[in-house]
């Protein structure tokens, strides 16, 4: 799969379809697992939001930046216009996550949260309201019942649920501004001015302290960045009119 059919959603076309009903709090659904890792196999679409890179890279004692450089890939999405990061599959390995050991998970605990809500999927809309959905896992093995309440907190998703619906809040505000950055910009500032976007949604974070207030300290750092990033654009503008003047 390329990356540009990965955008922060996950692959194009993947959304929640009409056999994917939504789920009640008390709905109960039922999936077989075999344990097999067989759903850790074969992909390539992974995505992971700053809160999952901040976990993952806490995990692994690392820089958010150093464990990215190491088991990610990073590209801008053809749709949002945003940095998007995905776990990059071992190609020795058929294309398996980069953590999958023995059929198990390495870091499980700090897993990402697409593979903690599998077999559901999670919708988070622009005011904060998370739906989910079930997807058939079409696997064998012992079959698993759990009301939609008991499975998010034995997951640990609830926990989670106050960092996610502030990721997607983020990353849904600036894709509304993203598509007319390639206007707004000159080709280098804009460069300049992606490098500082993923700093500010992956990697300048430091793991001791939470993660949610770094966030917004650094949507904060981003303004300010940006700002001087058109003044500088705006001096080189001004210096091309000078010399035209002349």
């Amino acid at each position: 799969m390329k990356d540009h059919q990965v955008d922060l959603c996950g692959a194009e076309g993947a959304g929640r379809t009409p056999d994917m009903p939504l789920l009640e709090r008390d709905s109960v659904f039922s999936f077989q697992c075999a344990g097999c890792g067989g759903c850790c196999r074969h992909r390539e679409d992974i995505v992971l939001s700053g809160y999952d890179l901040y976990r993952l890279s806490r995990r692994l004692g690392l820089p958010p930046k150093l464990t990215a450089r190491s088991f990610c890939r990073i590209y801008i999405g053809s749709v949002s216009h945003l940095p998007v990061l995905r776990l990059a599959p071992v190609k020795e390995e058929h294309n398996n996550c980069p953590f999958l050991t023995e059929n198990r998970c390495a870091i499980h605990e700090a897993r990402p949260l697409v593979c903690a809500l599998y077999p559901l999927g999670q919708e988070i809309s622009p005011e904060g309201k998370v739906s989910y959905y079930f997807q058939s896992t079409r696997c064998g093995g012992q079959v698993y019942r759990a009301t939609l309440s008991n499975y998010l907190e034995g997951q640990g998703i609830r926990e989670r649920e106050p960092m996610d619906i502030r990721w997607a809040q983020c990353c849904m505000q600036l894709e509304q501004e993203a598509s007319r950055w390639e206007t707004d910009f000159h080709p280098v500032i804009l460069r300049r001015f992606r490098a500082k976007l993923c700093e500010t949604l992956y990697y300048r974070y430091d793991t001791a302290l939470p993660w949610l207030g770094q966030l917004e300290q650094n949507l904060v750092w981003l303004q300010a960045e940006r700002t001087k990033l058109e003044q500088i654009q705006q001096n080189i503008h001004q210096k091309k009119r000078s010399k035209h003047s002349i």
